[in-house]
């Protein structure tokens, strides 16, 4: 036997003396063959679909240079192909409970595809480092590192995993070669999660007899000697001698080690895990250290990364929201808002909002059917293009209302639900003094509702506390300060606004900003004089001119309702004028110091609180100014925040409050004004009912007739503002056909883009359909909107303009009282602020027994008072409610 032995080595010995050398295998140029293909994969993926690219991130734990190194390498390789790569450092203060929580922010993230945790975690406290691999979402793991990769690649469910880069980039290479894996013997040297394991496996299912080998194993030359293909991938440098290898083999060699060698310059040299020189004599095939696997092994994360968006274009669209919407079976003869409430369940709040895209961290459950959505969204999509932005409004309605909110709602549930098309409502928080009118409790109606009805009428999103809390603060304080000024010295009241603490007095940003509007250049209050003492301890309020609690309350929910960013909420609250002092200066809440107390009190009213119709359509409810000495709409934050969710392609319907010529002119005035933003569309809402109330005791289609020219001017009211305009018919079961025509006949003819019936209150969007294909069609034509007036003009002429030009009245008439105010206001820096009338929505006159159109009238101007923390002046004309009672 040993002779036999001995002959076949000396047989083989002079084969190996007489063969050539191995073919190597360069992993640079097979790298960059994936490359290239893969930035070609890319380029069709961003022509078919604009805008989009694969998101990679890259997470790191402490600032290791052989991790930046790593790092580096592969975001340098992303950008080359067109990967959108991003490099998340966290410091190595950072718990493990950090490091978790910025995973799952980057889990929900939908315009990123792949996610690599590099190890190690370099941080000052312990981590658990398989935990940490696990939280990455099993659709993400482009490392294939979770053990639900592992498990799906062990079970050689290969087409549902990613499998880990390094075996992935050993079976390019293998393949490079042109040696069928299948049916040879493979030993695979290391057993690492990486590396060994993952590269036994997947030999495995593609069919070769495979052998794992470790450092402990005893045989190791005499099962390397078996191998047809060969991966090592000990840690162990030129471990594998080159006498071992079977000739011709394939030689994966993954080590990287660095071994002394004086002659270069660094005194140490790169080598693999295989003896190269010796190998590279014996085997068929051998890839070289370095220029081998490592190559690859970026390129692997690369084309996984390709692959797994891919895999999220085959059930997303970019931009497109992957909800689930509900469907809804209206029932004959239909039921009470509160049974069709109960027949639709809302879905889990937290579900909704992740099929829209937010992320768990930015959403707070207020319950299981709302949430608090954080301003942080607006952060993260501020360069996200907005989508088209359509306004509702109606004619002038009767005191039951026109239905402007419900049909808001069916547009959208029409838009999303049965359109397919990202669709938001924006809708205004129903005040509880007012759920029990004639409008009902229901915010919408019939099968147009938010739901749970209960929830969204009945119990309070905390708004109207913190109103209310805030304004009986100021009024405090506005009481407090006259009575400490009387009864306590010029000192003590320095002493009591400004204490001394270890020697030192310090000055709050509010105390700095009325020292800059009083001209005192000084920050240290130790260097005040007697006299600039005297001027800044002492605001001598005139008690006459105090404002009341439900004054400071309409306007602290009008600054909600029209700040857009918490910034912007500390600047309006510091503008609230609460009195004027016996000079006739404005006194404000910044003058009062509170007015940083006050945006803390309000700052978690101004996220806005997101619900769902009953088809599913996600709803922001967020605050309730009143419609006729404030502005009367939903948030601006809601609107923005809803324009960025729902992305260019989307819409986002908001309502408007009152008519055409009160609620819209404000909408635009005032909300737009300020938010910069500019609608696309506008919804007349309108009905026959309504009609003929404005078109007198006259037969029913001449008395429709007659109605008619109402319809006509508010029509004019919108389109004065330069956008398309849509009459939305808002039909009953009493409505005749020939009714409904005239309708629409007489829109058209007013220069309407389109008018549609709409039946949604008994079908749900489905009724809202056609009006949701108009809007859609009406959405594409070039924006032109116009505000009404220049905001630089006087403050009477503003308000004549609204006058002349939404009510059609001859002139206004200011009384004495209102002059005496605008010179005032004008005079304190108030006079190039939007105006808001406040007068009957009833009618286009003050006089709400007027119908139709009235004209030749002019129009009383009573009283005139500033919202400046709001930002505009409002106008009296009768004995408009200045609360919300």
């Amino acid at each position: 036997m040993f002779s036999v032995t001995a002959t076949m080595l000396r047989r083989g010995a002079l084969r190996y003396s007489q063969c050539t050398m191995a073919t190597v295998v360069s992993g640079n140029k097979t790298s960059q063959q994936v490359r290239e293909r893969l930035r070609t994969e890319i380029a069709e993926m961003s022509s078919q679909f604009p805008g989009f690219r694969p998101g990679l991130v890259v997470l790191q734990v402490g600032d290791r240079d052989d991790s930046n190194l790593y790092i580096s390498m592969k975001l340098k390789a992303a950008a080359e192909i067109g990967i959108n790569a991003s490099h998340i450092r966290l410091p190595k203060t950072a718990t493990e409970d950090e490091v978790l929580r910025c995973i799952i922010a980057v889990n929900e993230n939908p315009a990123v595809h792949g996610l690599i945790v590099q190890l190690p975690l370099d941080s000052f406290y312990p981590i658990d480092t398989e935990k940490v691999t696990n939280a990455v979402a099993q659709e993400k793991d482009v490392d294939g590192l979770t053990s639900i990769n592992a498990g799906k690649l062990s079970r050689g469910d290969l087409r549902n995993c990613y499998i880990p880069c390094t075996p992935n980039g050993c079976l390019e290479l293998i393949s490079q070669t042109g040696v069928a894996v299948s049916g040879k013997n493979a030993v695979v040297i290391g057993r690492s999660k990486i590396v060994g394991a993952p590269m036994h496996d997947l030999l495995l299912w593609n069919h070769a007899t495979v052998t794992t080998c470790h450092s402990k194993t005893i045989d190791l030359a005499e099962q390397v000697g078996r191998a047809d293909i060969l991966v090592v991938g000990a840690g162990k440098a030129e471990m594998v001698k080159g006498e071992w290898v079977k000739e011709g083999a394939v030689v994966i060699d993954c080590g990287i080690n660095h071994i002394t060698d004086s002659s270069k310059p660094s005194g140490k040299r790169v080598v693999g895990d295989v003896h190269y020189s010796s190998a590279v004599q014996r085997a068929g095939y051998i890839t070289p250290v370095p220029g081998g696997v490592g190559p690859m092994t970026v390129a692997m994360l690369m084309k996984n990364t390709v692959q797994s968006a891919n895999r999220f274009l085959q059930t997303h669209r970019p931009g497109k929201w992957n909800i689930v919407y509900t469907k809804v079976k209206p029932r004959k003869p239909q039921p009470s808002v509160i049974t069709i409430s109960r027949s639709c369940p809302a879905k889990p709040i937290a579900q909704l909002a992740r099929e829209m895209g937010l992320f768990s961290e930015e959403v707070e459950p207020y319950g299981k059917s709302r949430a608090k959505i954080q301003l942080g969204v607006l952060k993260r999509m501020e360069n996200q293009p907005d989508g088209k932005y359509v306004v509702v409004t109606g004619i002038t309605p009767p005191p039951v209302g026109e239905g402007k909110r419900t049909m808001a709602l069916g547009l959208a549930q029409a838009l999303g639900a049965h359109l397919n098309i990202n669709a938001f409502a924006c809708v205004r928080e129903p005040f509880p003094g007012f759920c029990f009118g004639a409008k009902g409790f229901a915010v919408g109606g019939g099968y147009c509702q938010v739901v749970p009805l209960d929830e969204v009428s009945l119990q309070p999103f905390g708004q109207y506390e913190a109103v209310s809390s805030a304004s009986r603060l100021v009024m405090d304080a506005v009481k407090a300060h006259p009575h400490y000024e009387t009864k306590l010295s010029q000192k003590a009241l320095f002493d009591w606004m400004v204490p001394l603490r270890e020697g030192q007095r310090s000055l709050s940003t509010a105390q700095l900003s009325r020292l800059k509007k009083l001209g005192i250049e000084k920050s240290d209050p130790l260097t005040f004089t007697e006299a600039e003492i005297r001027r800044f301890v002492r605001l001598d309020i005139d008690a006459d001119t105090a404002a009341d609690c439900d004054f400071l309350g309409n306007e602290i929910m009008a600054i909600l309702s029209l700040s857009s960013a918490e910034e912007d909420l500390k600047q309006r609250l510091s503008r609230i004028v609460v009195a004027t002092n016996k000079s006739g200066d404005p006194v404000t809440t910044e003058d009062l110091d509170v007015s940083g107390t006050l945006a803390m009190l309000l700052k978690d009213a101004l996220k806005p609180v997101l619900m769902q119709t009953v088809e599913g359509t996600p709803v922001f409810v967020h605050t309730s100014p009143l419609a006729d000495i404030a502005q009367g709409y939903t948030s601006i934050l809601a609107d923005k925040m809803a324009l960025k969710l729902v992305g260019s392609e989307g819409f986002v319907v908001s309502e408007s409050g009152h008519g055409g010529d009160v609620g819209l002119e404000k909408f635009f005035n005032i909300k737009c004004h300020y938010s910069g933003l500019k609608p696309d569309v506008v919804v007349m809402v309108a009905n026959v009912r309504t009609l003929k109330m404005h078109g007198s005791a006259l037969p029913n289609l001449k008395q429709l007739e007659k109605g008619c020219f109402h319809l006509k001017k508010q029509v004019e009211n919108a389109k004065a503002f330069g956008l398309p305009v849509i009459v939305a018919v808002n039909t009953f079961s009493c409505d005749t056909n020939a009714e409904l025509e005239l309708v629409c006949s007489h829109a058209k003819q007013a220069g309407a883009f389109d008018a549609v019936q709409c039946t949604h209150w008994s079908e749900g969007g489905a009724g809202a359909l056609t009006l949701a294909k108009a809007v859609r069609r009406s959405a594409k034509l070039p924006g032109q909107f116009k505000f009404l007036y220049d905001s630089q003009i006087p403050a009477d002429g503003k308000l004549r303009t609204v006058a002349k030009q939404m009510y059609g009245a001859k002139d206004i008439e200011l009384s004495p009282k209102a002059m005496e105010k605008l010179a005032l206001y004008t005079k304190q820096g108030f006079g190039n602020l939007p105006v808001c009338i406040a007068k009957t929505h009833l009618s286009l006159s003050n006089d709400p027994k007027l119908k139709r159109v009235p004209s030749d009238f002019i129009l009383p101007i009573t009283d005139v008072k500033a919202n400046a923390g709001a930002g505009f002046l409002y106008a009296l004309t009768d004995s408009v409610s200045s609360c919300y009672s």
